[in-house]
């Protein structure tokens, strides 16, 4: 009869996961708080800019989406913005993966309130008129709906009383004029986006995303320009998959989901 003592496995609590077919890596929690996906590819995706620009992430989580966006573009210089400690450390853990060598100097990370407001929020390091693009994916359940265990992932899912408009409030002031606004949300949260927008944001372009045809819309695709009086714009819809009867992506939405394409405005 043997005396050895099984140890149990130890468990995982995160993991690297590979985004743009291994185009850059991410550092996530496995079980508990916020997983990245598809949804940050898309808001990645709405960023079309060739020049040599600053892009803040607010709320970024542990990063996807503005990886994603300084993994596409290689003149983009990209600011993390994230409230949690843990997350952000996720953010600073997954810049040092050797995947992630080739966007190592162009990324930061600050661990920032982004509903902070005038020389609090600047001395956070959300400075004023400092940023080309600013892209968001906000928190976006109601706060009424089925309360989670995990206060991590309540933290990044749970909305707040006017989240559009303190956001939104601090997208203009750190935004130069002229520059993008782009974001993510449900459908239900239109009215709010277009609000809070107000006199800070025109030239709204709004997709509706579908997951297939003749079924409901789950998420919008929003963008809008800094000081634009153009009109609000509803584009055409983004169908994620063309058969009925499968999960694949269609083409397009395959191309954004793995950076070779950008959504651009019209």
């Amino acid at each position: 009869m043997s005396d050895a003592v099984t140890s149990e496995p130890t468990p995982v609590t995160e993991t690297v996961d590979a985004f743009h077919r291994g185009g850059f890596h991410i550092l996530q929690p496995k079980g508990r708080g916020h997983r990245s996906g598809m949804d940050a590819m898309l808001l990645a995706a709405l960023v079309d800019d060739d020049r040599a620009i600053k892009v803040a992430d607010l709320g970024a989580g542990a990063g996807a989406a503005g990886l994603a966006v300084a993994s596409r573009l290689p003149k983009a210089e990209v600011v993390l913005f994230e409230r949690s400690a843990e997350m952000a450390d996720y953010a600073r853990r997954s810049l040092d993966l050797k995947e992630n060598a080739h966007i190592l100097g162009r990324v930061t990370v600050i661990e920032a309130d982004v509903t902070l407001k005038a020389k609090a929020r600047n001395d956070a390091g959300l400075i004023d008129e400092s940023f080309n693009h600013v892209i968001l994916n906000p928190p976006f359940n109601d706060p009424g709906d089925r309360k989670t265990p995990d206060a991590l992932k309540a933290e990044a899912h749970a909305m707040t009383e006017d989240l559009f408009e303190s956001w939104l409030r601090t997208a203009g002031a750190i935004m130069i004029p002229g520059g993008q606004l782009s974001l993510i949300a449900r459908p239900e949260s239109i009215a709010e986006i277009i609000d809070a927008c107000g006199r800070r944001f025109g030239g709204i372009e709004i997709t509706a995303i579908h997951p297939r045809e003749g079924e409901n819309a789950v998420r919008i695709l929003v963008t809008a320009i800094k000081g634009s009086r153009a009109r609000l714009s509803l584009r055409a819809p983004l169908i994620m998959h063309d058969d009925n009867r499968s999960h694949k992506f269609s083409p397009f939405v395959d191309d954004l989901n793995n950076g070779r394409a950008a959504y651009s405005r019209r």
